[in-house]
């Protein structure tokens, strides 16, 4: 996508939400299944199911998605989508990027081994390797747009209210 497709994918959105920003709420949901007596959820995703099971650290097989590692993956996807979405609308090429992320997580926390010991990530470290002639000043501008609208980053930065 080139900027002026995506100025036009995205422009008369802009417009709706200036005009009424109710209609930029949009409630997105996931669900899975739990399996009973067997520590797994099968998750339902836009490609199919996938299976969340114990973390090796906590007991599990090592056969399973991660839960933590599905949260470094969703990381990585948007912040990826985020900065091709960005470059484009600022007219930077880019040829080939990486996103990667690494988080450490005290599995002490989620087992009850100590109340000190956090329960998730203690850090998380999100990286960018990009192939591109532009100069330093841009490419800073660039991951700093990238963090600022890329919807998980923000999540994880800034805790949302969470209900049950």
């Amino acid at each position: 996508m080139n900027v002026e497709q995506l100025r036009a994918a995205q422009g008369p959105l802009k417009a709706r939400y200036k005009e009424d920003p109710t209609t930029a709420l949009i409630t997105h949901r996931a669900t899975a299944e739990v399996e009973a007596g067997a520590q797994v959820s099968h998750v339902q995703t836009f490609l199919g199911v996938t299976d969340a099971g114990l973390h090796p650290a906590a007991g599990g097989d090592g056969s399973k998605e991660c839960s933590a590692d599905m949260l470094l993956q969703a990381l990585v996807g948007c912040a990826g989508v985020t900065l091709g979405a960005v470059a484009t609308a600022m007219g930077i090429t880019v040829r080939s990027a990486r996103v990667g992320a690494e988080g450490v997580v005290d599995f002490r926390g989620t087992l009850g081994v100590s109340r000190e010991a956090p329960v998730g990530f203690k850090s998380i470290r999100l990286k960018f390797e990009l192939d591109t002639d532009a100069g330093a000043e841009a490419v800073a501008k660039l991951l700093e747009l990238t963090e600022r609208y890329c919807v998980v980053y923000q999540t994880l930065k800034h805790s949302p209210e969470l209900t049950r």
